[in-house]
């Protein structure tokens, strides 16, 4: 087996919910040494305590904390303690990285700022999440962002109201972007041997990806408008049809040849031919005839059957699943980590390097617990 990546690494995540700490998993399952740097004064991460329903009252690592949380150490400090912050500062003497996710002007409140840490350490690389970026002194959260940024007018059914994406995408988005501009401050560092800072914001990390739907209005001066599961470029592109069955599936046809393919998969290939229909521009013209046509057709299938047929056109086509569902799938079984006497967890590296064999990684660590 390879090492790991990341295996003589140390990363300090001052970070809590997920944006942060789903970076700090990142390097974990690339093998870096991750220390979660808990709040002793507020008992830990705040998503020790978010559960859903099923779940006992008295776990400290419910499902919320372990969607990214596996493979650290937990370590409980108050920064606002001198006994606390020597502790931290002693860590950041022999760390790589520091993850941060503080309100404008809290670290430097704490001592524990990029200026502050790079006088310890002037390899260090420092990343800081923040709401809105550094000149904004609020609080960002997920659900604010959504609709502050547009992608929450956006979402929904056209008659219907603005909907919340029910993962936070925001935190998401603006981990990837953090992982990015980490490795990219890592390379430089290589080259220059100086450290870092990287700085990202639930905010702008939304924008940056609005992608077609920023520069439709950018561009073509178009105000999107909520589509449901439509595309506003491209039909019939994410619209849910009913099969016979009463099961779901979903068409993501992109050219006018696969377009033709799919009406010929339903018997119905001089729908095709038809002006209104035959160039994807029309067809978006005529979005809602489109989607009524085809989903009389589909009500008449069964939608194994018409899948199957699909696929074997290579029709961009798949089924609407449930989250049961997809953890059937062999691609998520691949994604799950595994560790004895705990339920499985999700990755967060979701890419292979040739030759690279996946590392262990060790399950959320309750309150203060080492592994």
């Amino acid at each position: 087996m390879q090492n790991p990546i990341f295996q003589d690494m140390l990363v300090l995540e001052l970070a809590s919910v997920l944006a942060g700490p789903s970076v700090g998993q990142f390097f974990a399952e690339l093998g870096a040494r991750v220390i979660k740097i808990e709040n002793a004064a507020t008992q830990g991460d705040v998503t020790r305590r978010w559960k859903v329903s099923t779940e006992p009252a008295d776990t400290d690592t419910p499902a919320y904390f372990c969607a990214a949380n596996w493979g650290k150490q937990s370590l409980p400090l108050d920064l606002t303690k001198q006994d606390g912050l020597r502790q931290l500062y002693a860590l950041v003497e022999q760390a790589d990285v520091v993850i941060a996710s503080y309100k404008p002007g809290d670290a430097e409140k704490l001592k524990v700022d990029f200026g502050t840490l790079c006088d310890i350490n002037p390899r260090l690389i420092y990343g800081h999440i923040t709401g809105y970026g550094a000149e904004d002194k609020r609080a960002g959260y997920d659900a604010v962002v959504q609709a502050e940024s547009g992608f929450m007018y956006l979402n929904g059914e056209p008659d219907g109201a603005p909907t919340k994406m029910p993962v936070a995408l925001m935190d998401i988005l603006t981990a990837h972007q953090l992982k990015e501009g980490l490795l990219v401050a890592l390379l430089h560092r290589e080259r220059s041997g100086k450290g870092q800072l990287v700085q990202v914001s639930l905010l702008e990390a939304a924008v940056s990806a609005l992608a077609n739907q920023g520069t439709a209005y950018l561009v073509a001066g178009h105000n999107p408008q909520r589509l449901g599961s439509g595309h506003p470029s491209i039909v019939p592109y994410g619209n849910a049809y009913t099969t016979k069955d009463g099961k779901q599936l979903v068409l993501a046809i992109g050219d006018d040849r696969q377009f033709r393919k799919v009406c010929a998969v339903l018997d119905v290939p001089e729908i095709a031919d038809n002006p209104k229909y035959s160039t994807n521009y029309n067809r978006v013209q005529h979005r809602n005839e489109v989607s009524q046509l085809l989903g009389n057709l589909i009500l008449q299938q069964e939608r194994e059957h018409l899948l199957q047929r699909l696929h074997q056109q290579q029709v961009p086509a798949g089924a609407v699943n449930t989250i049961p569902e997809v953890f059937k799938l062999p691609q998520a079984q691949h994604m799950l980590l595994h560790h004895p006497g705990v339920k499985p967890g999700i990755r967060q590296v979701a890419f292979q390097t040739a030759g690279q064999e996946r590392k262990e990684v060790t399950p959320p660590p309750g309150y203060g617990e080492k592994q």
